[in-house]
């Protein structure tokens, strides 16, 4: 029965040979990469050759969207990981040893924070926390211990701006590993390598991939050694991202700069819209009223970015109230979508904090953050209007 099957039928081909090609970047999903003998994956090992020899240690797909990623942040050798988080995690545990301390910044992303204060513990590396907005707190949680300042440039989801040159010429000083989140500004508005940072992290899932389908992360260093111990424990830890979600993301990173400056345009208009309808308080870093608007100008330039935040009062109810009258905007515990999305810091990013821990960092049960898309913006302030309408 089997005589009529054809001996190359579970045997894998090349792609067929054509004078023209692809437009897309091919799909490549293969989990290993065969090799011709012993001496040549030595060689792949040992890096005199390149070659790929099993997905978790890369794969196509990966080198192509961190090429460009590197091309965008002005740097090589840069990472593709599973989720931002998982960048967070490989810079962590790649860079840090037991008795070692990091300094975080005190409005860092939820899960960030909860990294430095309950994770990171657990293997005996301590942390501090401080005003990311004010170098000298920064430089006063210093201990001899200390290896590392981890903050991001625009804080989520208060949107206060980070002292970066301050932090910068401290991390220098005494010679920390400074690592930027850029995932909020991303390079569009600002580039930490070229303002003194050694690593840089993003979630590629947010604005960068763009259409909430993809969850990966990236992170660069500039010195081989970071990049080594970075490397080692995204291969050891199985942190590496799918070739299916790295092709993914490729595409939507080809729209990124138009996406981001139609989205940057319609915040800036939703800020102020937000003021006029009566909110509590808005902030974004392009209005005359926000705590760091000078330093945004200085470090940012006109790129203020999609994201706007406010508040209102009356608490949960006035809360739950608002989100129920807008049934067609989006309520979700993400950002960078092509869509506007709406999240509740109290009841997503940050509900790991006390009521209290919340309200000392400014975000009340009121406290909104709108990760602005690219809709006509008339669509926007008309829904916002709706929303405040049933307060």
């Amino acid at each position: 029965m089997t005589k009529d099957i054809p001996d190359n039928l579970i045997r894998r081909t090349a792609y067929p040979d054509s004078v023209s090609r692809a437009v897309v970047t091919p799909l490549q999903p293969s989990v290993v990469y065969a090799s011709p003998d012993p001496d040549t994956l030595d060689s792949q090992y040992d890096g005199t050759a390149f070659g790929y020899t099993y997905s978790r240690e890369g794969h196509p797909n990966a080198t192509v969207l961190a090429q460009k990623l590197d091309a965008l942040e002005g740097v090589t050798g840069g990472f593709i990981t599973n989720t931002g988080m998982s960048a967070v995690t490989a810079t962590m545990f790649g860079l840090l040893k037991n008795g070692d301390h990091v300094i975080g910044g005190n409005q860092l992303y939820g899960r960030s924070l909860r990294m430095l204060s309950q994770e990171l513990p657990r293997y005996g590396i301590s942390h501090s926390l401080a005003d990311p907005t004010d170098a000298k707190a920064i430089e006063a949680a210093i201990t001899p211990k200390t290896k590392m300042i981890l903050v991001e440039v625009v804080s989520n989801p208060t949107l206060r701006v980070a002292d970066m040159e301050g932090i910068a010429a401290l991390a220098k000083r005494h010679n920390l590993i400074l690592v930027v989140d850029n995932t909020f500004t991303t390079p569009r508005a600002y580039r930490p390598f070229a303002h003194g940072a050694d690593v840089v992290i993003h979630s590629i899932t947010k604005l960068l991939a763009g259409h909430s389908d993809v969850m990966l992360g990236y992170v660069a260093a500039k010195s081989a050694d970071h990049r080594a111990a970075i490397e080692g424990t995204i291969v050891t830890l199985g942190l590496t991202g799918s070739p299916y979600d790295c092709w993914m993301a490729e595409r939507g990173l080809m729209s990124f700069h138009l996406r981001y400056d139609r989205a940057e345009e319609n915040a800036a208009e939703l800020a102020d819209h937000l003021a006029e309808l009566g909110a509590k308080k808005v902030l974004y870093p392009g209005r005359p009223d926000h705590p760091d608007h000078n330093r945004a100008g200085a470090l940012l330039g006109p790129r203020f970015g999609n994201m706007v935040s406010f508040e209102i009062d009356g608490g949960r109810k006035a809360a739950n109230t608002l989100t129920r009258a807008m049934p067609d905007m989006a309520f979700a515990p993400t950002l960078g979508d092509i869509g506007t999305t709406v999240s509740h810091a109290a009841s997503s990013s940050h509900r790991g904090l006390t009521p209290e821990g919340r309200t000392a960092l400014g975000m009340s049960e009121g406290f909104f953050r709108v990760s602005v898309g690219v809709e006509d913006i008339a669509l926007l302030k008309a829904e916002f209007t709706k929303g405040f309408a049933a307060l």
